[in-house]
């Protein structure tokens, strides 16, 4: 931990010395906690706030896809040798749990969110449960970690100690935080959520990875024989977990990574698109698409960029060795950020007043040498909860829900 001094030097090189105004009057114990965070900060990051734009590409081309038809046809072939890794004990699961429920009205962990309608069903429970048929049909228990926040860790933990792990075993469900962002004000300035205490956020599902590293389950996954590790999201109860379809056709495919996708149901939804770029597997974001390529068509007629990414990923774990010391690029996003005023008052801010900066797991797909886009059928995996009504809200992902047999 730095002293006193060695932060006080260190902020004023960066013009932040702002944030020890004050330290005089704070707790031991807060004065210990900010002087943690000044040493944490990574100023190479700050130095993108209110820089605009997303990652370059160079020359961008379609990428294929083993499409729902091959897979049909292949379906034998990718189950069995994907039960045998699962059985085997080479494949782990993933979940991105940091985020909290408050664009559903719920200031709890959001896969706390109830999504049932007569009886209380949870999107925690909705997950392990379908990590559990796949467990169970491949006569195994599979290796379960989530990612949480410092703003929901301790919540998350209790609700699933709580609840028993919704039947899953207990020690083979394991916990790590996620690494957190400082915010700042549109000039740059480091902003305080309290007395001592740095206003930050998680930094972005992109370091998922260097987080599972730097909570030390690294040398537990290399021990257990841990070869491929299936990330998820939170949001999208219909979602298939170490589906061992999905993960037998990744291993015959000789790639180091896998990617679910959905056929895009119209060229201006807004999903991130599996394509090449100079060559190499990359997504490009909806709002980086130009007309043309939203519009582009094959020689039949179909989308040329047509499949968008779901937030299902398989990666191998050598490949992410490989990558997890090289810099993600920082995509800054403008927030409202609650701060503390300079007479100690909390602000609740009406409006964006500030940056936060966040890596993507879509840029680690970027890194990898090549991926296999697996397309799944929407209505059976996609369901995602963003909104509490509307488009992609607990209303369409609960009417999808029952289509697939959830008794809610």
């Amino acid at each position: 931990m730095l002293s006193y001094d060695e932060a006080d030097k260190l902020l004023k090189a960066h013009g932040q010395v702002h944030i020890l105004n004050g330290f005089d009057r704070l707790t031991a114990e807060q004065q210990a906690g900010l002087l943690s965070q000044i040493g944490d900060l990574d100023f190479d990051v700050l130095a993108e706030a209110g820089r605009q734009g997303g990652v370059s590409h160079g020359l961008l081309s379609p990428m294929e896809a083993v499409d729902t038809g091959e897979i049909a046809s292949r379906r034998g072939e990718f189950e069995a040798v994907g039960k045998k890794a699962i059985a085997e004990g080479k494949v782990a699961a993933l979940l991105l749990a940091g985020g909290m429920g408050t664009r559903l009205g719920l200031d709890r962990p959001k896969g706390e969110l109830n999504v049932g309608e007569n009886r209380t069903l949870y999107l925690f429970e909705c997950l392990v449960n379908n990590l559990k048929r796949v467990a169970d049909s491949c006569g195994t228990v599979i290796p379960l970690y989530i990612m949480t926040s410092e703003k929901n860790d301790a919540d998350t933990r209790a609700f699933f100690k709580e609840h028993l792990f919704f039947g899953y075993p207990e020690d083979r469900v394991h916990f790590f935080v996620q690494q957190m962002a400082a915010a700042v004000d549109y000039d740059g300035k480091l902003l305080l959520e309290g007395p001592g205490r740095l206003a930050t956020s998680p930094n972005g599902n992109g370091g998922w990875f260097a987080s599972l590293k730097k909570a030390g389950f690294l040398t537990e996954i290399h021990r257990s024989g841990i070869e491929w590790i299936n990330i998820f999201a939170v949001d999208n109860p219909l979602q298939q977990i170490c589906d061992p379809v999905f993960v037998g056709a990744t291993i015959l495919s000789g790639a180091e990574s896998g990617s679910k996708v959905i056929r895009k149901n119209s060229p201006d939804e807004k999903l991130g698109v599996l394509c090449r770029d100079d060559g190499k597997p990359s997504i490009v974001e909806y709002y980086e698409m130009t007309p043309e390529m939203q519009t582009e068509r094959t020689a039949d007629g179909e989308l040329a960029y047509a499949f968008g990414v779901i937030l299902n990923y398989l990666f191998r774990v050598d490949a992410l060795e490989r990558i997890v010391d090289r810099k993600l690029p920082v995509h800054v996003v403008e927030k409202k950020i609650p701060y503390m005023d300079a007479d100690g008052k909390l602000v609740q801010p009406e409006k964006e007043n500030g940056y936060k900066f966040e890596t993507l797991v879509v840029d680690m797909i970027r890194m990898m040498n090549d991926t296999l886009a697996f397309e799944v059928v929407r209505e059976k995996e996609f369901a995602p909860i963003k909104n509490l009504h509307g488009r992609d809200s607990l209303d369409s992902s609960r009417e999808l829900m029952k289509k697939n047999g959830f008794r809610l």
